[in-house]
């Protein structure tokens, strides 16, 4: 659930998250009462919401988390809001983002100057550490560089490289940009 907080977190849409918001009752078939309370919610800038759950995996809960999912998602439909079952990231994925969280702070931006510094550093797509030393010492660049990459001002492909974590190789590009392999290293 963490991780999928994170996720939530770094969506430039959401403007705010909740914990175990509420509780859906409804009526079964039997007509017995039923309850549930998903595990997040989400508001999105188009005032939409998100109601979740964050199984371990696909069978966790068993028919009971079954039936309540087909509930809640038929009371979020009936509101303009959307239920999902958000399963963990794989490990890769999840220790990039996780790393990523730590620099989400705006002190992590650096002295005045430095982000733009860093933005045009990466101007064109390059390796991390190549950008970082372009934009001057690595030390004080790197910080500046991985909250650029929380808050999606530069890019680099953290979710389909399921073999690589975040490394000084790994290619970094402007915002919008997309190459042919995004996760490759150069050299």
């Amino acid at each position: 659930m963490r991780t999928q907080l994170m996720v939530l977190d770094r969506d430039p849409h959401v403007t705010g998250l909740a914990g175990r918001p509420v509780r859906v009752l409804w009526r079964s078939h039997q007509g017995r009462v039923r309850s549930w309370v998903p595990q997040l919610f989400a508001r999105y800038r188009d005032g939409t919401g998100l109601l979740a759950d964050c199984p371990s995996h696909p069978e966790a809960g068993g028919d009971r988390a079954l039936k309540a999912a087909e509930a809640v998602s038929e009371a979020c439909e009936e509101i303009g809001w959307t239920y999902r079952r958000l399963f963990p990231l794989d490990d890769v994925p999840a220790a990039n983002l996780k790393w990523l969280a730590g620099y989400r702070h705006p002190r992590n931006a650096g002295r005045p100057g430095l982000t733009p510094a860093v933005l045009e550093a990466f101007a064109r797509p390059r390796p991390l550490i190549e950008g970082a030393e372009a934009a001057g010492d690595p030390i004080e660049v790197l910080p500046a560089v991985f909250h650029a990459l929380w808050h999606e001002y530069l890019e680099t492909d953290l979710e389909t490289d399921l073999e690589r974590p975040l490394h000084e190789r790994v290619l970094v590009g402007p915002r919008g940009w997309s190459g042919p392999s995004r996760t490759g290293g150069a050299g």
